[in-house]
């Protein structure tokens, strides 16, 4: 069993989840395991062993910038469900208090 121990009473109480008295168990059986393994691989020598961020390599994919015709104003405004000035009119999203 591992050295640290997390009280799932405690944890489910700050989340404002109530546990019956079975799932309480299970829980923190289930946790201290979770810590078992961790301690586990604790035993580990990975003094060799660079950090890294992801298990496998992440490579982005780029594509080169083109320039592409876009939508043109006028067209945009005339589909635009409401405008105002030759301009777009949204929804105001930020509330007075």
């Amino acid at each position: 069993m591992a050295t640290d121990h997390i009280d799932v009473n405690y944890v489910a109480n700050l989340a404002r989840l109530e546990l019956t008295a079975e799932e309480s168990t299970t829980f923190q059986r289930q946790i201290e395991d979770i810590l078992g393994y961790i301690d586990k691989l604790n035993e580990l020598d990975t003094s060799d062993i660079e950090p890294t961020a992801h298990a496998a390599p992440v490579f982005d994919r780029v594509r080169e910038d083109e320039v592409r015709p876009s939508l043109e104003r006028d067209a945009f405004l005339n589909i635009a469900p409401e405008t105002v000035n030759d301009q777009l009119r949204v929804p105001k999203v930020i509330e007075e208090m």
